[in-house]
């Protein structure tokens, strides 16, 4: 099975999520989000893939977020708009963000991951 993980090596969360990946034995490509930030297409599969609000793509603690004012623009934008922006800086992106075959999940929630663990991650 292919994981990657898009994440940040500054990102403490992201250093937590690898090192749970790692405990469990399960193998994963780490990509850099911000030198290889997604593109609109990926987002916009891995949206549909995920299941999850389009929010959950966001990084909402980040400056860049903050900076742009998007906790009161994006309720007025619609998916398009929101996946062109996300796919504009990497930094705007919830991380880590695991793309699996089976999932993508946004963040590092540790239920959440043990969950797929047991499903198959």
């Amino acid at each position: 099975m292919e994981v990657t993980v898009l994440c940040y090596s500054k990102c403490s969360t992201c250093k937590k999520a690898l090192e749970w990946l790692d405990k469990n034995g399960i193998a994963y490509k780490e990509r850099p989000i911000k030198e290889e930030k997604p593109s609109k297409e990926e987002l916009a599969g891995w949206y549909k893939k995920s299941g999850l609000p389009l929010k959950r793509f966001f990084n909402t603690s980040g400056t860049l977020y903050k900076e742009l004012k998007l906790k009161d623009k994006l309720p007025g934008m619609d998916e398009e708009e929101q996946l062109e922006l996300l796919s504009t800086d990497g930094m705007l992106v919830k991380r880590p963000l695991v793309i699996a075959d089976n999932a993508v999940l946004t963040g590092f929630k540790e239920d959440e991951w043990k969950v797929l663990l047991e499903d198959g991650f």
